[in-house]
C-alpha cells in the first residue's frame, strides 16, 4: 500500500499566514475583469462585449501555484464545463462542456481542441488535452453554447490554448517538483527576442508512482515556437511541440466493492497483462497572418505523426482477442490548413465585419491488432488479429457575419462541414471490413446582444450543431458482428442560450446563462462486452441549465473567483440498450451518465506582499450516474478543498519563486472520474488522498 501524505504539514499554514500577515501591505496586481478574446468571433474582442458565453483563464491563473500538468488545473474555474484528472495518464482527463463529451471512456470527444489554431481533435472529434504544454501558456480560452458549433462538427464546445510569444530581454530558467505518490517535474526554458524575432524554448520531464497502484508513468514534453515579422504588414508564428509517454501503466476502472475495500486497488487483469499505453506525438505548425489595408488574411498549416501501442486487459480465449486482438497499435500521419479573410466593411451603420474561411482536416492510422498472450506468456504481443488503414478527413467552408451597430452587437455564421471515414481492411479474406461513411451538415448560428448600460449587456444565442461517431465508436458492430458500424449517424442539437454581463463598481464581473439543448439521434453505448464496446442511437435528449460566474477583486490584497453550474441532462424518449441477457429498457426521464447536476468551484486569493500570494479552492460535485438505466451505485457526490502558496524573489537578473501546495485538505475519499457504461462494472476511478507538492525555481534574465 502506498501511503497518504503526511498529515504533519497542515499545522504549518495558520503559523505560515500569520507570518505573512505582519507585511507591509502593497498594490498587487488587479484581477482581469475584461479579458480580450478572439475564440468565436475571430478576432480580439473583449469578452464582455461579445453575445455568447466565452471565458479565459489567464497565465497567472494558469501557473499561480499550479503544477503546470494537466489542464484540470485551469479549467475548473470555468462554468459549463466538468474536468475530471482520472489518474491515469494512459486515458488522459475527461472534460465535458454543458454534458457534451461526458460519455467519452478516454480522451477528449465532442469538444474542439485547439492550441495556437492548430487543432488537437482529430477530424472524427477525438482530441487529446495532453498536448497542451500548460508551461508555454499565455491563456486558455474557452467558447460554450450555440456559437460552438461555427468551429465545424463535434463541436460541443471549443477549448482553445495560447503559447505565449517570445518578448522581452532574453532570459532562461529552471524549476523542479515534487510531491506525493512519487510525483517529480523538472522544468527547463528560455525566451525572449533577439533583432525583432522572438522565441520560447520549453522542455520538461514529469514521472509518478500514481495514487492506484499500478498507475505510474513518465511524461516528456518539448516546446519550440519562433514568431517574427516578415515585413511591416505582416507576422509569422512556427511552432513545433512534441509528447512522449512511455509505458504508461493503466489501472483500469474498479468496481464500487474494490473501490471500497481499498481505493489504490488495480483489477488482477491489470495485472497478469500488464496493461499500459506508449505515446510518441510531434507536431509542426505555422500561422500567418498578412494585413491588406484594413482587412486581414490568417492562414494556419500543421503537420505531424502520432505512434501508440495500448495493451489491454482482454481475456485470452474471447471472442473480441481474437478477431480483434487485446493488443492496439496505430502510426497516425496528420495534417491540415485553414484560411480566413476578414474584411471590414465602409458605407454601413456601425462596424461590420465579414468573415470567410475554409478549413482542412486528415488523419491517416496504420492500424493493427494483435493478440495480448503468446503462448502461457500474458501481456506482450502475439498474433496479428487486425490490420488495416483507417483515415478521417474533414472539409468545411464557412462565413460568418460581426456587426456592431449602436447598443446592438449582432453575429451570425454559418458552416458546412463534411466528414469522411474510410477503412481499408489488410486482414480479412472475406468477409471484407472495408467501407466508407461520410457525414455531412449546414449549421447556422446567430447571436445578438444589447446594451442597457455601458455595465450592463444581455444576449440571446441559438444554434445547430452536430455529432459525427468517433472511428473508435464505429470500430465494433453490436452482437459481435465482424465489421465496423457503419449504420451510426450522427446526433444533431438544437441550442439556445439567454444571458446577462454585467460588472459592478468596476471591481467585480459577473456572467449568468441560462440554456437549452435538445438532441435527436444521441450515441450511446449499446454493448460493452469482453474489452468491446459498440454504439447505437438513441432517442432525444434534453439538457437543461444555468451557469454563473463571478470575479471580484474584493480589495488591493483580496480577490474571488466562482463558477457554478446546474444541469438537468436527461433522456427525452424511451430506447433499448444491448440485447440478449444485456438488454437494457432505457427510461424517458433517466439521467445522463456522467454529467453532474451541479458543479461549484470558489476560490479565495489574499496576495499582502507583491511577493507573495496564498489562495484556498473549494471544489463540489454532486452524484454522477455510470450508466444508461441509473441502476448501477452512482458516484456520490464530493467537496474538497485545497490551499496553495507563491513566493517570489527578484535579486539584479536574478527571479527566484517557491511554490507549495496541499491538495484534499480534509483528506476526503471519493470518486474522482467514471468510466460510463463499462461492460464489467468497474466504473469508478479514486482520487487521491491529501496530497503534498513543493517546488522552486530561477530565471536569469540577460
Amino acid at each position: 500500500m502506498k501511503k497518504a501524505a503526511p498529515a504533519r504539514l497542515v499545522p504549518l499554514l495558520p503559523g505560515l499566514l500569520l507570518g505573512l500577515s505582519g507585511a507591509s501591505l502593497a498594490a498587487p496586481a488587479p484581477l482581469e475583469l475584461d479579458p480580450s478574446v478572439v475564440t468565436g468571433s475571430r478576432s480580439a474582442t473583449q469578452s464582455f462585449d461579445l453575445p455568447y458565453s466565452v471565458d479565459s483563464v489567464s497565465q497567472q491563473q494558469i501557473s499561480d501555484g499550479q503544477l503546470g500538468i494537466n489542464a484540470s488545473e485551469a479549467l475548473s474555474r470555468v462554468p459549463g464545463l466538468v474536468v475530471q484528472n482520472r489518474q491515469n495518464y494512459a486515458q488522459d482527463l475527461q472534460i465535458s462542456s454543458r454534458g457534451f463529451g461526458a460519455r467519452s471512456a478516454f480522451g477528449v470527444r465532442g469538444i474542439k481542441l485547439l492550441a495556437d489554431g492548430i487543432p488537437a481533435s482529430t477530424p472524427d472529434g477525438q482530441g487529446q488535452a495532453a498536448t497542451f504544454n500548460l508551461d508555454t501558456a499565455e491563456r486558455i480560452e474557452v467558447l460554450r453554447g450555440p456559437a460552438a458549433t461555427l468551429y465545424g462538427s463535434n463541436a460541443g464546445g471549443v477549448i482553445q490554448m495560447f503559447s505565449r510569444d517570445g518578448e522581452g530581454p532574453p532570459r532562461i530558467g529552471a524549476e523542479t517538483l515534487i510531491g506525493s505518490d512519487g510525483l517529480s517535474k523538472n522544468h527547463l526554458s528560455a525566451e525572449g527576442a533577439v533583432d525583432g524575432a522572438g522565441f520560447v524554448l520549453d522542455a520538461s520531464r514529469m514521472d509518478t508512482d500514481g495514487y492506484r497502484d499500478h498507475s505510474a508513468a513518465r511524461r516528456d514534453q518539448t516546446f519550440a515556437k519562433l514568431n517574427f515579422k516578415p515585413d511591416d504588414d505582416s507576422k509569422m508564428a512556427l511552432i513545433f511541440s512534441s509528447l512522449e509517454q512511455n509505458g504508461t501503466q493503466d489501472p483500469l476502472g474498479q468496481t464500487w466493492a474494490a473501490y471500497k475495500a481499498d481505493p489504490r486497488s488495480v483489477t488482477a487483469n491489470a495485472l497478469s497483462y500488464n496493461t499500459r499505453k506508449s505515446i510518441d506525438h510531434q507536431q509542426l505548425g505555422m500561422n500567418y497572418e498578412r494585413y491588406f489595408g484594413d482587412a486581414t488574411l490568417q492562414v494556419n498549416a500543421y503537420t505531424g505523426r502520432r505512434s501508440v501501442i495500448q495493451y489491454l486487459s482482454i481475456p485470452r480465449g474471447t471472442p473480441a482477442n481474437e478477431r480483434g486482438g487485446g493488443v492496439v497499435q496505430f502510426d497516425r500521419k496528420f495534417y491540415g490548413a485553414g484560411v480566413r479573410w476578414l474584411q471590414p466593411v465602409d458605407g454601413v451603420p456601425g462596424e461590420l465585419t465579414l468573415i470567410g474561411g475554409l478549413d482542412y482536416d486528415q488523419s491517416q492510422d496504420d492500424r493493427s491488432g494483435y493478440r495480448n498472450y503468446s503462448g502461457n506468456q500474458l501481456g506482450v504481443k502475439g498474433e496479428l488479429r487486425r490490420d488495416e488503414v483507417d483515415t478521417a478527413r474533414s472539409l468545411d467552408p464557412y462565413l460568418q457575419a460581426n456587426w456592431a451597430i449602436d447598443r446592438w452587437t449582432l453575429q451570425a455564421g454559418v458552416r458546412h462541414s463534411t466528414m469522411e471515414l474510410d477503412v481499408d481492411d489488410h486482414f480479412l479474406s472475406n468477409g471484407d471490413a472495408s467501407g466508407t461513411k461520410r457525414y455531412q451538415k449546414t449549421t447556422p448560428s446567430l447571436s445578438a446582444m444589447y446594451a442597457f448600460t455601458d455595465d450592463l449587456h444581455g444576449y440571446v444565442s441559438a444554434g445547430k450543431g452536430f455529432e459525427t461517431p468517433t472511428q473508435a465508436e464505429l470500430a465494433y458492430a453490436p452482437g459481435g458482428s465482424e465489421g465496423f458500424n457503419f449504420g451510426l449517424k450522427p446526433s444533431e442539437s438544437k441550442q439556445y442560450e439567454v444571458g446577462l454581463k454585467a460588472r459592478l463598481n468596476s471591481n467585480t464581473r459577473v456572467n449568468a446563462a441560462v440554456f437549452q439543448i435538445t438532441t435527436e439521434d444521441e450515441l450511446v453505448v449499446a454493448e460493452s462486452n469482453q474489452g468491446r464496446t459498440s454504439y447505437q442511437n438513441a432517442g432525444r435528449t434534453l439538457r437543461r441549465g444555468f451557469e454563473l460566474g463571478i470575479e471580484s477583486q474584493l480589495s488591493e490584497q483580496w480577490s474571488t473567483n466562482l463558477a457554478y453550474t446546474r444541469l438537468q441532462a436527461t433522456y427525452d424518449s424511451d430506447f433499448t440498450s444491448g440485447s440478449g441477457a444485456t438488454q437494457k429498457h432505457i427510461d424517458k426521464g433517466n439521467y445522463l451518465p456522467g454529467v453532474p447536476q451541479t458543479t461549484l468551484f470558489a476560490e479565495l486569493n489574499w496576495k499582502p506582499r507583491d511577493w507573495v500570494s496564498t489562495a484556498l479552492e473549494g471544489l463540489y460535485r454532486s452524484k454522477v450516474y455510470v450508466e444508461d438505466s441509473n441502476q448501477d451505485k452512482a458516484a456520490p457526490g464530493y467537496s474538497v478543498f485545497n490551499w496553495r502558496t507563491r513566493f517570489e524573489q527578484k535579486v539584479e537578473h536574478w527571479t527566484f519563486h517557491q511554490t507549495l501546495r496541499l491538495d484534499n485538505l480534509l483528506d476526503r475519499q471519493y470518486v474522482g472520474s467514471v468510466i460510463v457504461g463499462d461492460g464489467n462494472g468497474r466504473y469508478y476511478e479514486a482520487a487521491p488522498g491529501r496530497s503534498w507538492y513543493a517546488g522552486a525555481g530561477a530565471q536569469y534574465r540577460f
